[in-house]
């Protein structure tokens, strides 16, 4: 770990003008573990755990507005997110352990880095370390051809395939959540779906955040009245485990036909991955075993495996069906 300084923020103004070429530090169950590997050497950490970010609130729309720095454990058990987002709770209670919940913050779910052992290795990205283009871009990615059995196979190059490991995400894909952030040049909002970066030929860029902005909220649409939504998460154990497959669907039925849906896939994208093509196999058809497996065909068909992670295509396909027909029985 390298030295930095250390400032606690008294408001966000005071947070934005500190923090430079530093990070912004919450909970810290990510960036703190990621400091330790020298993964992240910021100069300066600027704590922001006493902004006036840790609420939960209705809108007026009939939507929702989280802070960035509500705890997982809090926004996992609100009663409003229980009853009307359940997608979103049931993938925060399947995450990390108690313990991490009840510290790991809205916000720092949303920047989580990659769990790919190559990115954590210590020395990668330099001389004699494995290659990592997260770490050091033209290094090359150890992964391509190393062990990958728990990486992406959807939105990969020949650059990166680390897979994006958030369950909290995946459900706010599928919500079609709205990021709000602040920073020197103001305010602005930014969709769910254009938040995470696909890796392309730079996959060090991960997220659409400028240098010096703080997320300081996230809004959740108001709930499709007479919906229904699950997550679903298969993974190598019952907890404390990263999804090797996982699905976020909202489903509205009419007649056992269905008029509305959203599905979102985590465990196998190199963000949370929204899929329009199984949304589009599913609208208008009737619930049942045919339609639900002609949806994960459409949601898989633009996989690309490895060697060791072509098990999850079939893997994620059967997650989906399952969350489909969860969700519509």
């Amino acid at each position: 770990m390298q030295t930095f300084s250390y400032v606690k923020a008294a408001s966000i103004d005071k947070a934005l003008a500190g923090v430079g070429s530093g990070k912004f530090i919450a909970g810290g169950t990510t960036l703190v573990d990621l400091m330790k590997l020298n993964v992240e050497q910021p100069s300066a950490l600027v704590d922001i755990n006493t902004l006036p970010l840790d609420k939960v609130e209705k809108l007026p729309t009939g939507g929702l507005r989280i802070g960035a720095l509500v705890r997982n454990s809090d926004l996992a058990w609100n009663d409003d997110v229980k009853t009307s987002y359940a997608v979103l709770s049931q993938a925060l209670l399947s995450g990390a352990s108690p313990q991490l919940r009840n510290m790991a913050t809205t916000g720092g779910n949303l920047l989580q880095r990659t769990r790919c052992a190559y990115f954590r290795e210590p020395g990668a990205g330099t001389p004699g370390g494995y290659g990592c283009n997260k770490r050091t871009p033209g290094t090359g990615c150890a992964a391509l051809e190393g062990f990958n059995r728990s990486h992406a196979v959807l939105g990969t190059s020949d650059h990166c395939i680390a897979t994006h490991p958030s369950d909290m995400c995946v459900a706010m894909a599928a919500l079609e959540a709205v990021i709000h952030v602040e920073g020197p040049k103001g305010k602005r909002a930014i969709p769910f779906a254009d938040f995470h970066k696909l890796p392309g030929e730079t996959p060090h860029i991960e997220n659409a955040l400028e240098p010096g902005e703080l997320v300081t909220y996230v809004e959740l649409p108001k709930p499709i009245e007479g919906s229904r939504s699950v997550y679903l998460k298969l993974r190598d154990r019952a907890s404390y485990e990263f999804a090797l497959a996982s699905a976020a669907v909202v489903v509205k039925m009419d007649g056992g036909h269905i008029r509305y849906v959203r599905v979102a896939m985590g465990g196998v994208g190199t963000k949370p991955w929204r899929s329009h093509e199984a949304e589009a196999a599913l609208t208008g058809k009737p619930a049942h075993a045919a339609t639900f497996r002609a949806a994960s065909e459409a949601a898989l068909a633009g996989a690309k495996t490895r060697t060791d992670n072509a098990f999850k295509v079939e893997l994620a396909k059967r997650c989906l069906t399952r969350a489909l027909k969860l969700a519509t029985s």
